[in-house]
């Protein structure tokens, strides 16, 4: 299904210079494709070429940027079925799972479009004392410059789009290293840019070891880092980037509380596919499970009970719910802290085993807050179960962790949804469902230990761009 091999993309030009990259099938295990790879000349001339593009990429039109946009999202949507196998073989997600992603990017690339003509400025009063007398003030956003990207394998597509579009809304040049798990989602969106009329040295996608990317990180030609991962490596990042502003989105083990005046039937249903997605392999994947005490007997057995009817096996297929982990590697880490909890007195409502890289959806409880399993990001198809007496006290619950991503809070009370946006010390809170629900034009990103900054179209725009005030004294 895939090509033999794929080039990488310096400077806007496909070049190939090797085939070292294997692509495996994350079903399979067998190669599927291999992909070029870059080196340390090959990166230096990327940021030089980015560098050189910054002022002409700075003066285009927004209705130029714009309709490049367009052109991206009527290309991609063409090859929509195409891109979605890309997804299910290198990223091993279920095909229907996989279609809906390709959709959710190409709404990312129509609202850039819509952002790129219309990201403004503001009159500013400045004669607020007698020494601003005759001044009038403004203030526009101007493009940061050249930018430098690290995307994840678990949105290959649409976590690359999230980067790639408001970058092109902006005006800012960009170098882009994709997951080397799932590099051809990227440099199918690379295809695409190629046929556009962008400035010589607009982007380049350049699949690499994490050592090679080391100048998007430390090189202070770029401007902006803006990186999707793993915490440890996101911070570490942080800390070696210098002057330049870093944007992080990092991981999280997000909680969903579950009032006593929730529907369950809706409530089970929202909640199975926040935890087993993907393999539960999204940032905002549900984790811990609060469940009010009156109602937590009946919700356990309804949600156990649908839960052993996720359907397990090969993603092409399309009956697939739940498809293998990234690598044998990450189900092997994920057996590992089940069995730890369970070792401490943890019990297995369902699931818990493992055949190489697939990992049944798992259903604990009576799990330790400090085991792994639920103080860290699980990332994979396990949630952790555990019931409150109280509504606040269940709040703190959801706070007492190193993460604040998203949160979930299934109530029909009004006030107490008012209280838990007021409370929750997380990026967003959704009411009335999994906090594994995300719009892609909304702001998104956390506190704590869950990153910074916010990516989402308009405010991924703003991150990229600085702010040029322009005073005016009138004699």
């Amino acid at each position: 299904m895939l090509a033999q091999s794929y080039p990488l993309y310096l400077g806007n030009r496909a070049q190939a210079p090797n085939t070292a990259l294997e692509v495996r099938d994350k079903f399979t295990g067998e190669v599927a494709t291999r992909v070029a790879q870059a080196n340390a000349e090959i990166m230096e001339l990327a940021i030089a070429a980015a560098t050189a593009a910054a002022e002409p990429m700075r003066r285009l039109p927004s209705y130029e940027r714009q309709a490049i946009l367009l052109h991206c999202a009527r290309r991609l949507g063409e090859r929509r079925e195409e891109l979605a196998r890309i997804v299910c073989l290198e990223a091993g997600k279920p095909i229907r799972d996989a279609r809906g992603e390709v959709g959710r990017m190409l709404d990312t690339f129509r609202i850039a479009a819509e952002e790129s003509v219309r990201m403004g400025g503001e009159v500013v009063p400045l004669d607020t004392t007698p020494r601003a007398r005759g001044f009038t003030g403004m203030w526009k956003r101007v493009p940061a410059g050249p930018c430098g990207f690290i995307t994840p394998f678990n949105f290959p597509l649409n976590l690359v789009a999230h980067k790639v579009a408001p970058a092109l809304a902006m005006g800012c040049p960009f170098v882009l290293k994709p997951a080397s798990a799932t590099p051809v989602s990227a440099l199918a969106i690379g295809e695409i840019l190629a046929e556009t009329s962008l400035p010589e040295g607009a982007f380049s996608i350049l699949p690499c070891s994490a050592e090679q990317a080391r100048p998007l990180v430390e090189d202070d030609r770029l401007k902006l880092l803006s990186f999707t991962g793993s915490p440890e490596v996101g911070w570490d990042l942080k800390r070696r980037a210098g002057r330049k502003k870093v944007v992080l989105e990092l991981g999280g083990n997000a909680a969903v509380v579950v009032d006593q005046d929730a529907d369950l039937d809706d409530t089970v249903e929202r909640i199975v596919v926040g935890a087993f997605t993907q393999s539960g392999q999204s940032c905002i994947s549900v984790q811990r499970i609060l469940v009010h005490e009156s109602i937590y007997p009946r919700f356990r057995e309804q949600l156990v009970e649908s839960t052993r009817r996720i359907r397990h096996g090969n993603p092409a297929d399309e009956a697939t719910i739940l498809g293998p982990l990234i690598s044998e590697e990450s189900a092997r880490r994920l057996g590992a802290w089940i069995a730890s909890a369970v070792r401490r007195g943890a019990r297995v409502l369902c699931g818990g085993s493992r055949e190489g890289a697939m990992m049944q959806a798992t259903l604990l409880e009576a799990v330790p807050k400090d085991e792994p399993v639920c103080a860290q990001e699980a990332f994979g198809p396990v949630a952790v179960l555990s019931s409150f007496a109280d509504f606040d006290s269940a709040l703190r619950q959801v706070n007492d962790s190193v993460f604040g991503l998203q949160a979930g809070v299934f109530t029909r009370d009004l006030y107490r949804a008012q209280r838990a946006w007021d409370r929750l010390e997380v990026g967003g809170v959704i009411v009335g469902d999994v906090p594994s629900w995300r719009s892609d034009a909304m702001p998104y990103g956390g506190v704590k230990g869950s990153g910074l900054g916010r990516e989402g179209v308009r405010f991924a725009m703003e991150e990229m761009s600085e702010i040029r005030m322009l005073a005016i004294r009138t004699p």
